[in-house]
């Protein structure tokens, strides 16, 4: 039997990169999906994969950056199937710029995008799963997530937001059966640098090296999948890059310093 067959599944930023090739793999496993992201026509064609993959899929565009109008849009998503069962807060927005040039609005937005509005999807969606007996919440935070980086100040500090945020549900809430995935990916060759914005709130629109360099989505896809199947409280998807987190955890003097000589793009 497949691992989803019937779960519903919602996943934001599902358009490209991680969530894209997530939702195949939920497909697969016939899983009913709400898929979200900003645009409505470059969703429709993942949708379609899915449905020919075996999934059932409905489209939510949405730009997560309008907080305000997030308890319609939870509304709307436990309307297509009666229930969710996962929620994986994947959407998220980078950042190419130094802290001290960066304008506020661009730190409001990567906050509001990367950390508020999983705040607010999950807020709303937790009385629901509790009702129908748990559930699923993963979210996509980050190395960044564990410590500082060049050019990040604003990407870093949501992501480090996100697990002091999940944590605090993971504790307050597993008794009633609600779990905590926390997917912390390295580098994964997404376009998620050339999306991330400048200074100014300008588009960065190059893809970094490092980024080009990373595995390709499909590994990292089947790796959060069955993190999210086996409900694994945290789960690691890179390569070498993977390392910082354990210099940081055991030798934070050590990370620091290498930090500051990344050449940062």
């Amino acid at each position: 039997m497949p691992r989803f067959e019937n779960k519903t599944v919602w996943i934001t930023g599902a358009s490209s990169g991680i969530g894209e090739a997530c939702a195949y793999i939920f497909a697969q496993e016939k899983a009913n999906l709400i898929l979200t992201a900003r645009k409505a026509d470059v969703l429709s064609k993942v949708q379609k994969k899915c449905t020919e993959l075996g999934g059932k899929c409905e489209i939510l565009p949405y730009n997560l950056a309008d907080i305000d109008e997030i308890p319609e849009l939870v509304r709307t998503a436990l309307n297509f199937f009666g229930k969710i069962d996962i929620i994986y807060n994947n959407a998220g927005i980078s950042q190419r710029a130094l802290t001290g040039d960066t304008i506020f609005e661009v730190d409001k937005k990567i906050m509001d995008v990367n950390f508020f509005a999983p705040v607010a999807i999950t807020k709303l969606l937790l009385p629901e799963m509790i009702k129908n007996g748990g559930g699923t919440i993963a979210v996509t935070t980050s190395i960044s997530g564990r410590f500082g980086f060049p050019l990040r100040s604003a990407y870093c500090s949501s992501k480090h937001a996100l697990y002091g945020f999940f944590e605090t549900v993971h504790a307050e809430y597993y008794d009633k059966n609600i779990r905590v995935v926390l997917v912390c990916p390295g580098r994964v060759k997404t376009n998620i640098s050339f999306y991330a914005l400048e200074h100014d709130g300008k588009q960065h629109s190059k893809m970094d090296d490092g980024q080009a360099g990373g595995i390709s989505t499909e590994k990292a896809a089947k790796k959060i999948v069955n993190a999210i199947y086996k409900q694994k409280q945290e789960i690691l998807v890179g390569s070498k890059e993977l390392l910082m987190v354990y210099i940081k955890r055991f030798w934070p003097n050590l990370s620091r310093r290498l930090v500051r000589k990344i050449k940062a793009t």
